[in-house]
């Protein structure tokens, strides 16, 4: 008599699947985050105006630069989240490991940045119709794209989102490690805000980093760059992971 074999990836499925059905208040409050960056978009990103005497104009821009924040908040917050401890339990309810475990939660980050990507863009039309109705304006001009600049787009927002989502997950994994890293990550975080606001022409490590994505003007070089410190920032998490105390 011979047990039934089950594979790594069959496990990885399973846990995957549990995942998107337990961990639906994401999902809402993602849905709850995007309505108040619209709120906080109906406001305008600064314009101008001008006139004479027979008439006068004013102008607006309105962007979605406040739901991507709130996203690219949400997403970084929801991988933290992913790695405590009430939620790595619940992967006892399969015959798991720690790689299975770590495997199913990168799927469902990388599910959850697709829906965050998709829903941006359903966000942002809601924006232009929301200026359209409740400001009153006589005339909103938006800027055309092309299907492969809208593909482009999208496809770099999930970027952007699984890049925080594995930073996110790589924060968690340390804290979970350590309990000294809650007061040292925020520590070094607003100690690097500080220098870039007190002294102007200081550089910090922190905006090095984050201009090696927004300053690229290649979108293959940003989709392999994003790739490749996802892949570094998961790796050190599961590097991390394996030697997490287990549920006794």
């Amino acid at each position: 008599m011979s047990l039934p074999k089950t594979s790594l990836w069959d496990i990885v499925k399973k846990q995957f699947r549990f995942k998107l059905k337990s961990y639906r208040g994401m999902f809402t409050s993602l849905m709850m985050l995007q309505i108040i960056g619209i709120l906080f978009s109906l406001g305008g990103e600064g314009g101008g105006g001008g006139g004479s005497d027979s008439f006068s104009y004013e102008m607006k821009y309105y962007s979605g630069s406040f739901i991507l924040a709130f996203l690219m908040i949400w997403a970084f917050l929801s991988a933290i989240i992913v790695t405590t401890q009430a939620y790595r339990f619940d992967d006892y309810a399969f015959v798991a490991n720690r790689m299975s475990s770590n495997l199913a939660n990168i799927l469902f980050l990388g599910w959850a940045s697709i829906i965050g990507g998709v829903t941006f863009l359903l966000a942002s039309q809601s924006l232009k119709l929301s200026v359209l109705i409740l400001q009153e304006q006589d005339y909103i001009v938006s800027q055309r794209l092309s299907m492969l600049q809208m593909a482009e787009g999208l496809v770099g927002i999930i970027l952007y989102l699984f890049l925080f989502t594995a930073l996110g997950y790589l924060v968690g994994m340390l804290v979970q490690r350590n309990k000294i890293f809650i007061i040292l990550l925020p520590a070094l975080l607003f100690g690097s805000l500080f220098i870039s606001v007190f002294f102007a022409n200081e550089s910090t490590l922190l905006i090095d980093v984050g201009r090696i994505f927004v300053k690229e003007t290649s979108f293959l070089l940003f989709l392999l760059k994003v790739l490749f410190a996802s892949t570094v920032a998961f790796g050190s998490a599961i590097f991390l992971s394996d030697n997490l105390e287990v549920r006794k």
